[in-house]
């Protein structure tokens, strides 16, 4: 009983998946400073969201609602708020999952030991992408709209709040030109 036991515990062990990275679960959205979020980004308060749609559906969506013509799509893409400038840049992010698997490593350490090729090397770890989209925003006289002392932080907030909401709602880009 204790060995059959104990051959389970190992196959289940085995067969397992350790993680190493969990990426974050964002409900609806997330107001952070960048550089905590991915070390890429910068110090700046950011208003993040999980991105479910292909690459790219974002920079067409901007491209098209703002009527960019395909200039400065990254950054320093306008807004008016209550009559004041303000802009916005925004980052495509992917943060994965990433874990370990047993059985291929075991697997190939038995295979070693016999004097025979590996044969599971590309089988060690699994990942699997989440994309986020995050966005900051500045104007003349603000340089972070995001953070808890800004004045403007309420009404960027609503707005980018409506811009998210209207990015994941639309499927033809084009519609967007008619809401403006």
């Amino acid at each position: 009983m204790k060995q059959t036991l104990l051959l389970v515990l190992v196959l289940f062990t085995l067969q397992s998946c350790i993680p190493l990275r969990i990426a974050p679960k964002i409900e609806d959205y997330k107001i952070t400073k960048g550089k905590s979020f991915k070390r890429s980004l910068s110090k700046r308060q950011m208003f993040i969201f999980e991105d479910a749609k292909e690459a790219e559906k974002f920079y067409n969506f901007v491209n098209i609602k703002f009527q960019l013509d395909d200039k400065n799509v990254y950054d320093d893409v306008p807004f008016e708020i209550g009559g004041q400038q303000y802009f916005f840049a925004w980052y495509e992010i992917e943060i994965p999952n990433k874990s370990i698997n047993l059985l291929p490593i075991v697997t190939d350490i038995a295979l070693a030991a016999a004097d025979m090729d590996t044969a599971f090397k590309d089988y060690y770890g699994s990942r699997k992408g989440n994309w986020y989209l995050a966005i900051e925003v500045y104007n003349d006289l603000e340089p972070d709209c995001l953070t808890e002392t800004s004045l403007s932080r309420e009404s960027v907030l609503k707005y980018l709040r409506a811009l998210k909401k209207e990015y994941l709602a639309t499927h033809n880009y084009n519609e967007t030109v008619f809401k403006n």
